[in-house]
């Protein structure tokens, strides 16, 4: 529930869990990147306002995902040689069933992202039913029971987290707060699901769209390509994680889609830079986890 006053506001952090465990990398690689999309389609749009369904333009920014943006991004992909994570609301499986089923085709890793894109504000009524829909057009459409969760709109509460463990989540990928995985510790003490936070320079959506209700202009390539390059070498000097939060109606765009690809092209000449899915990066940190509690 929403704190009455800031006089209510407890004397500590809000992220309780300790500072993150320096594990090493696998097969002798010094950094990592998380490579995800976020399958919104229309429901990015809808969830702001559900009139904006009747709005044809306006859901044609979403609508380029299923058309031409996950297709586009499907086969670079598989030219890379890399497998990604694609979060996906629920709303988006029903809608573009087809579009979805090409990603789980070619093996990518499909995860939570919510119903119709609704943000898990606290003590919001939605939150179950968002997660429950979700859970079941994953499985229903795709066969999927995902172990990897992202919240809309990038927010998070303890009723959310409290859910993830419940449903067995391994990790969820929502906050900011770090360079490294972590554990995530409830409010109760006990421990969550692991925590690969985002990395806020690599959200697409902040570069790369523009549109009627927004004035933000296009940042070209160039200024894109100099933020991405000097995060992932710094990153990479602290041996660090970079969790990209990329949108097929963004990145799927032509000249996003080359950026991107020369993007990729740039971490994968370092040569010790590990490019992989949320699933794996997740499984590492809990197998050296495990690895250490045996140990001690």
């Amino acid at each position: 529930m929403p704190v009455a006053s800031l006089d209510a506001l407890p004397l500590l952090p809000a992220n309780r869990a300790p500072l993150s465990p320096v594990y090493p990398w696998p097969k002798g690689n010094k950094a990592a990147v998380f490579l995800s999309f976020d399958v919104d389609a229309e429901s990015a749009w809808t969830a702001k306002d559900p009139n904006h369904y009747e709005r044809l333009v306006t859901m044609s920014y979403g609508g380029f995902e299923a058309r031409v943006g996950i297709p586009k991004l499907l086969e670079m992909l598989r030219e890379q040689e890399l497998k990604a994570t694609f979060f996906i609301t629920g709303w988006a499986i029903e809608a573009h069933t087809a579009a979805c089923e090409a990603i789980l085709k070619d093996g990518h890793e499909i995860g939570h992202h919510g119903f119709h894109h609704l943000m898990p504000d606290p003590g919001a009524p939605h939150i179950v039913e968002e997660m429950d829909k979700g859970l079941d057009s994953l499985k229903r459409r795709l066969g999927v029971v995902p172990v990897g969760y992202r919240a809309p709109l990038g927010e998070s509460c303890e009723e959310l987290r409290v859910l993830l463990k419940k449903h067995g989540f391994l990790y969820s990928s929502s906050w900011r707060d770090d360079v490294r995985p972590y554990r995530q510790v409830l409010a109760d003490g006990t421990p969550g699901v692991v925590e690969l936070p985002a990395t806020m320079t690599f959200d697409d959506w902040m570069y790369g769209l523009t549109h009627r209700y927004s004035p933000r202009p296009l940042f070209p390539r160039e200024h894109v390509l100099s933020i991405w390059n000097d995060e992932l070498a710094e990153t990479r000097d602290w041996g660090g994680l970079i969790t990209t939060v990329l949108h097929p109606q963004v990145s799927g765009r032509p000249m996003r889609l080359k950026l991107l690809r020369e993007f990729l092209e740039h971490v994968k000449s370092y040569g010790d830079v590990w490019i992989a899915t949320g699933a794996e990066i997740a499984g590492h940190f809990a197998a050296c986890e495990a690895a250490d509690t045996k140990a001690a």
